[in-house]
Formats: C-alpha cells, sequence, structure tokens
C-alpha cells in the first residue's frame, strides 16, 4: 500500500512525539525512583546539636569538617530534634578513614544510654586492629576477617536491615549478610528499633567521619 508524503510526514511526527511522551516518561521514573528521602544525620560543616556524647565527651571531636573518634571510651549518639530518632529498615551510608590500629563502631538499633559498651548490634569499623573482627562485621553475631579496605583511605560502608537480615557493603563490593536466627537469646543486642551511635574505642585509635545518612525502607 502506498502513503503520500502528508500521511508519511503524519506518521513520522506521531511516532516522534509517542518517543519523546515515553521518553520523558521513563526520566520521570528514574528521577522518581532515585530520588529518596535521605536523612543527613551528619556532613561535614555541621555541628553536633543532635548528638549526644557519653562518659568522656573529650574523645569526640569536630576537626576539618570531620567528626574525629580518638581517645577513652565514648560513644557518640544521635538523638534528633525531639532527642526520640529511631529506625527499623533503613539503609544508612557512612564514610569514614581508620588510621593504623583503629577501632570503631556504627551501632544500630540503639537507645540512649549514659555509660558502658551500647546494649546494641555494631556494624565493625576495623581494618588493622588485633581485633579479629574486622569491617562490616556485625559485632560477634556475624564476623568477617576481611575488611575491604585499607587504612588512610576514605571508605564507604553501606548498612541495609530489612527484617531479620543485616547486609554490609564496602565501596559497593557485599561484604557481609547476617540473619538473626529465631531462637537468638540476647535481649539487648538483636535487630529491633533504635537510633545510631559512633564509638570512640581507645586512644591509640583514631577514626574520622565525614558523612552519615539513612534512609526509612518499608516495613
Amino acid at each position: 500500500m502506498k502513503m503520500n508524503n502528508t500521511v508519511c510526514r503524519g506518521l513520522m511526527a506521531a511516532s516522534l512525539l509517542f518517543g519523546i511522551s515515553f521518553f520523558n516518561g521513563c526520566v520521570t521514573t528514574a528521577q522518581d525512583s532515585s530520588a529518596e528521602d535521605w536523612t543527613y544525620l551528619y556532613q561535614p560543616g555541621e555541628d553536633l546539636s543532635l548528638w549526644k556524647a557519653t562518659e568522656h565527651p573529650e574523645s569526640i571531636r569536630l576537626e576539618d569538617g570531620n567528626i574525629v573518634l580518638n581517645g577513652e571510651r565514648a560513644h557518640l549518639f544521635y538523638m534528633g530534634q525531639d532527642g526520640d530518632a529511631s529506625w527499623k529498615n533503613f539503609e544508612a551510608v557512612i564514610e569514614f578513614m581508620t588510621a593504623e590500629n583503629a577501632n570503631a563502631g556504627l551501632f544500630f538499633h540503639a537507645d540512649w544510654q549514659e555509660s558502658g559498651w551500647p546494649r546494641a548490634l555494631e556494624c565493625q569499623i576495623n581494618a588493622t586492629h588485633k581485633d579479629h573482627r574486622k569491617t562490616g562485621s556485625i559485632y560477634a553475631l556475624g564476623d568477617t576477617s576481611e575488611p575491604g579496605h585499607e587504612d588512610d583511605e576514605w571508605v564507604t560502608m553501606r548498612l541495609r536491615v530489612v527484617g531479620q537480615t543485616a547486609t554490609v557493603w564496602v565501596n559497593g563490593k557485599q561484604i557481609n549478610q547476617w540473619t538473626q536466627p529465631e531462637d537468638h537469646k540476647l535481649k539487648k543486642k538483636r535487630i529491633r528499633e533504635g537510633t545510631f551511635a559512633l564509638q570512640a574505642h581507645d586512644p591509640g585509635s583514631v577514626v574520622k567521619v565525614r558523612h552519615l545518612k539513612v534512609r526509612r525502607l518499608p516495613q
């Protein structure tokens, strides 16, 4: 069947319009899916007014836009605007740098406490400290012996907790996954709900944190 030039041009224009509309729809969908609702717990240049430190607050300081964790045992809890910050299912991304022999951790599902090791789960930060539990370990429950990074470099660690499973990536590579067993008996160290805390481990340990963000995931 032959079509005149006018019909051909009409069909081409319709096809082009459909293509543009379809492309725009794809772009909109991609933008919508990537524009997640992140909450920034810390970014360079911010203060620590929404955080609260325990035991030895002098072990935690701001320096050149970074949180520096160095000194006698202390933990820095994120309290939020109303003092009741809490997440259950979430994805968190932290950027940190360890010095040689550094040991720290990102505690999650934590409640504020004035002293002692947090009664919460810990995602370990440790490349060369003598502790055999390395970066990405769910401390003493699901451990890994390979940190996936070196000291003196900025590292991106992503922690995702959904249901009873915690998954950890270091610099984009999955290095650990731990599922809490049904018969898990530790009442204070378990997947539940709570806030985050950063750890200053000891005077010989230096860890810098420059970003920490979190987003809620469906229940």
